[in-house]
């Protein structure tokens, strides 16, 4: 039986991941004329700017933390927050509004590397079950990408591109995912999501100042801000804050079921906005790839204690 906590918990993650969908077709790639490291920057001070006015209470863990937690948010901050989202902002804006859905789509590969992780650092065993849906998701994510053709460089760069930097963004966010689960058997979520943006957006302030991109403030026109704050309070901070809180009230299956609200959504908006349509063979594709990872995490065992034994932080 469903109870109130399953059911608010499961609404939270459905609204979450609807809301990346669109934040995926509609409003990131509105900011394409800009710098991907300054944009990646922006999306995570302002939110975390306007955070402080209502969460200025959490600076008391600061105090409290311990070198665990410190690796852990900035692991979160650097995988999920940083490099995660400077390599799918990169293939959105390579993709130039043609198939968004399709980079969305690859992004989802990511319980695959979270997984590959764990069986890495964690010497947690990777059953025959897990490789083969993981090559049937693979595949369908090539012929989801690029059909029966064979990609070309001068022809198809920008496609390739974008499907590496999908990838990239796949095994951030997977690796990303590991972390959190152990700083929300911590903390709560408000705590989790403020600390991810505070970390991430140092991080990205010292990649802006590295690769001199604050010339890109006088490049921002007022629909770029325009969007910079509307993705900032809603499928920014806003989708991470319900995320969290329903993360804390499911079990991980039904969280995955629900996370592929994301996908399908942005397959929707694509169409619908960009009148983008999917071929036969990327739906079946698509398909194929959803169901994969949908086996792949209805087995999918991480262990919390194996991870912080992994980082050499508990005896």
């Amino acid at each position: 039986m469903f109870n109130n906590k399953i059911i608010g918990g499961s609404l939270a993650i459905a609204l979450a991941a609807i809301m990346w969908g669109f934040d995926g077709v509609v409003l990131t790639p509105r900011l394409f004329n800009l710098n991907v490291g300054f944009v990646v920057f922006i999306l995570h001070i302002l939110p975390f700017v306007l955070m402080n006015a209502f969460l200025w209470k959490e600076y008391k863990y600061i105090t409290q933390f311990k070198t665990t937690d410190w690796i852990v948010f900035f692991s979160i901050a650097l995988t999920g927050g940083a490099l995660g989202t400077l390599a799918i902002v990169k293939a959105l804006f390579l993709v130039n509004f043609q198939q968004l859905s399709i980079v969305v789509l690859l992004q989802k590969l990511q319980p695959i590397f979270a997984i590959l992780l764990a069986g890495i650092l964690l010497k947690e065993k990777i059953t025959g079950k897990f490789l083969i849906w993981a090559s049937v998701a693979i595949i369908a994510g090539y012929f989801m990408t690029f059909e029966f053709s064979k990609p070309t460089i001068g022809v198809d760069q920008n496609a390739i591109y974008a499907a590496i930097y999908a990838i990239i963004a796949a095994i951030c966010f997977g690796s990303s995912t590991v972390f959190s689960k152990i700083v929300l058997n911590n903390y709560n979520f408000k705590t989790v999501t403020f600390y991810r943006y505070g970390f991430t957006s140092l991080i990205m302030l010292f990649y802006v100042l590295i690769t001199k991109q604050l010339n890109q403030f006088q490049l921002a026109t007022t629909s770029n801000w325009f969007f910079f704050f509307l993705i900032g309070l809603t499928t920014g901070s806003g989708a991470i804050f319900l995320y969290y809180f329903g993360l804390r009230k499911v079990k991980a299956i039904l969280s995955v079921i629900l996370e592929l609200l994301f996908p399908l959504s942005a397959i929707l908006f694509d169409y619908f906005i960009n009148d983008s349509k999917l071929s036969a063979i990327q739906w079946i594709s698509a398909t194929l790839m959803i169901y994969a990872i949908v086996r792949i995490n209805s087995s999918r065992r991480i262990s919390l204690k194996n991870i912080l034994q992994s980082l050499s932080l508990i005896k």
